[in-house]
């Protein structure tokens, strides 16, 4: 307890592990307020640590604030007002509950941050939670590989998972039984391709860790030298996680961070400037010969009902349900593709086009309202608590929308502060981390609770560290 180390062990393994885990608990009848305060585990240790390190450290933080510190700390001093200001003042909608999941949504990066900048790390700890992140990695993309090709749609249909994303986190997914709409790869016809969720149960937050994952590959052969038997099949296992995704966004982002890696490690530019040019072109190769691999599924009667009706009236938002006979699919309306025709919304993930202009939509949001809206009025937070979604996708847009331009700004400019300390320490922290700032673009990044409790804390660990220690 006087050195919480172990409670970085438990997120790498817990939060890999938290989706799947709270379904089971929900169909084997753990509901409400009790799944709660399960799901509540994370938040809880990452309080404990935060005291213990302050225990530890005699109550007193006994550190120069830096400035990546006063940035971190003006941005959730800027959060926490924004959270007290009435909604009406701010022309916000959110309820009660939606601002207060939006500050705790908005903080937790902060608290993660300094929970981190207490930690006394060594490199034999570093190298220890290094193997936990690929162990955990590579026993993520094994089962999400044998999911796909062995465990049908239908058995998670009826497993706890619908139950748990709908009636305990309040999403109304619909088109795919309660299912999140990622679930699957959309080709417009009546047979779609499963796409690797994994114990996460999501393509993209499986993608996000693999993506970590293999960047520290890199530092591990780098490094350690591994024998190339064992190191080999390591790397092919998680990067045909990362394939089976089917997340071009995060082939993108594991480029970019080998690229970045190669700036600040040029020792190793060649190999891995190598792979990322590999990473793009066999990425984006099998992007390509996907359908013709991907293990295909069937859409139910009401579900396929369901699609056509919107493919027709893609505009009308109407309750799937009250047009296939009343079976619970959810109030949310689906935009499917017309048959022959792979969606860009909905059941598939967004093309790279509607990616972009859900950025620049979130952009002119935060401009033209700079005051913001106040917490629990943007993305998945909205959309829980039947707030309208001021903004969606991108983590900067949502805080901005959030937190208004001053607080959307503030982060940002704290996140490049992070990264640019990361880069004069070196190693795989400051690629992974620029990777998933770089996914933050196009995706709350901070909505993925493995990235924020994981990659936050080793981030203020490295900072807090003068010495290049960012390797394992």
């Amino acid at each position: 307890m006087r050195r919480p180390v172990w409670i970085l062990y438990v997120f790498v393994v817990g939060l890999a592990l938290h989706n799947f885990v709270m379904a089971e608990l929900w169909a084997a009848g753990i509901r409400g307020t009790a799944l709660d305060v399960v799901s509540a585990w994370k938040e809880l240790l990452l309080a404990l640590g935060i005291l213990v390190v302050l225990r530890g450290r005699g109550w007193s933080w006994r550190f120069h604030p830096t400035v990546v510190d006063w940035l971190a700390i003006t941005y959730g001093a800027v959060v926490l007002i924004w959270g007290v200001i009435p909604q009406h003042v701010l022309d916000g909608g959110a309820t009660h509950r939606g601002v207060v999941l939006g500050v705790r949504h908005d903080l937790l990066p902060v608290a993660a941050y300094f929970f981190g900048r207490g930690l006394a790390l060594t490199r034999r700890d570093l190298r220890r939670v290094g193997a936990a992140i690929l162990a955990t990695a590579v026993v993520v993309a094994a089962f999400g590989l044998v999911d796909i090709y062995a465990i049908p749609l239908s058995w998670w249909r009826h497993s706890g998972a619908p139950d748990w994303f709908t009636h305990q986190l309040g999403f109304d997914y619909q088109g795919l039984s309660g299912l999140p709409e990622n679930f699957i790869y959309n080709t417009g016809d009546e047979h779609p391709l499963r796409r690797l969720v994994s114990f996460f149960l999501s393509p993209l937050a499986t993608s996000y860790m693999l993506v970590t994952a293999l960047l520290l590959s890199a530092a591990w052969v780098g490094r350690m030298r591994p024998r190339l038997v064992l190191w080999i099949p390591t790397v092919a296992l998680l990067y045909a996680g990362l394939l089976w995704t089917h997340s071009r966004s995060s082939y993108l982002a594991l480029a970019f961070g080998f690229l970045v890696f190669a700036a600040i490690r040029p020792g190793w530019r060649l190999a891995l400037v190598g792979s990322a040019v590999a990473v793009v072109v066999t990425g984006f190769a099998f992007v390509r010969v996907y359908p013709h691999i991907a293990p295909t599924t069937s859409f139910t009667g009401d579900e396929l009902a369901c699609q056509r009706y919107h493919a027709h009236h893609p505009a009308i938002p109407m309750d799937c349900a009250e047009q296939v006979g009343g079976s619970a699919l959810g109030p949310r309306a689906l935009q499917a593709a017309p048959a022959g025709e792979p969606a860009v919304n909905g059941l598939s993930d967004a093309s790279t086009e509607s990616h972009w202009r859900s950025l620049r939509d979130g952009i002119s949001t935060v401009v033209r309202h700079p005051q913001g809206y106040g917490p629990g009025n943007a993305g998945s937070t909205a959309a829980r608590t039947g707030a309208a979604i001021k903004a969606g996708e991108s983590t900067y847009t949502e805080l901005g929308v959030d937190t208004g331009l001053v607080g959307g700004l503030l982060f940002v400019a704290w996140s490049l502060a992070v990264l640019v300390g990361l880069l004069r320490c070196g190693g795989w922290i400051a690629a992974a981390m620029a990777a998933m700032l770089a996914l933050g673009l196009q995706t709350d990044i901070v909505g993925v609770p493995w990235v924020v409790f994981v990659m936050w804390p080793l981030a203020g660990w490295a900072l807090s560290n003068r010495e290049p220690r960012g390797d394992m």
